[in-house]
């Protein structure tokens, strides 16, 4: 199978703080991937350097053949990426910030046909018609992420998607990301919370401190250090990359 994303030993540095210390991994076409560890662990700044918002300090990221650093344009056009900060424009209705944003991407027939597709993935309802600053955080999850799907990706960069959910809606964010890859799209998020991964990847990297410490699915891992869940496994990862074990 085919990698949508390779990235080879990737560095971030600011001042003199090395914020991603040479990491590698790779993402496979059609793969639910996460990318897990605290915050401040160096999650948000990989993203951002796959989705071409930093600058890589050294290494190479490729996605879809394109390399982030030299074929920046052709990057951006076949991934997109949801930050866990995104917000929508409170004073349109649901369907009228899809048109908006839509119209970056289309006009006339494609534009029409975007949002048909965006509102399929939001599933509102008639709450589509509402005004965004009437939706709870869930709903307006599910808007952000339809809005993200909007222009068919190759891949969706999501970060920290179910932050601040409850257990129905996370539940729900979770349905509609399984549906995401089920229509061909690669996902690649990024969580701190392990159980939540452990149901929805197939395979995830362990960052720590800016290194990644583990890599596998998460049966392999549980195996690999004799452990119940996930968040087991990343502690004794993390003690043994230390030394402490």
């Amino acid at each position: 199978m085919t990698d949508a994303l390779t990235v080879a030993d990737v560095r971030k540095v600011y001042g003199d703080r090395e914020a991603v210390r040479g990491i590698s991994f790779s993402v496979r076409e059609g793969e639910i991937f996460g990318l897990i560890g605290p915050n401040g662990a160096g999650k948000s700044t990989t993203l951002r350097m796959i989705s071409t918002l930093l600058r890589i300090s050294s290494g190479t990221i490729t996605v879809c053949g394109y390399d982030v650093a030299t074929e920046s344009d052709s990057v951006r056009s076949v991934i997109s990426y949801l930050p866990e900060d995104a917000g929508a424009y409170k004073d349109l209705t649901g369907r009228q910030y899809l048109r908006f944003m839509a119209g970056f991407f289309a006009d006339g027939e494609e534009l029409e046909a975007m949002v048909d597709r965006a509102i399929g993935f939001a599933d509102l309802g008639d709450r589509i018609d509402s005004k965004v600053d009437t939706y709870s955080k869930g709903m307006m999850r599910r808007l952000l992420i339809a809005r993200a799907m909007m222009p068919s990706p190759k891949l969706a960069i999501l970060d920290e998607v179910t932050s601040g959910l409850d257990v129905v809606n996370a539940y729900e964010i979770r349905e509609i990301i399984r549906d995401i890859a089920r229509h061909g799209v690669t996902v690649l998020l990024s969580s701190h919370n392990m159980s939540e991964v452990e149901l929805l990847c197939e395979r995830v990297a362990m960052i720590d401190g800016g290194r990644i410490v583990q890599m596998g699915t998460p049966e392999e891992l549980k195996r690999r250090f004799d452990a119940p869940n996930l968040e087991e496994v990343f502690i004794r990862a993390v003690r043994e990359a230390e030394g402490l074990v």
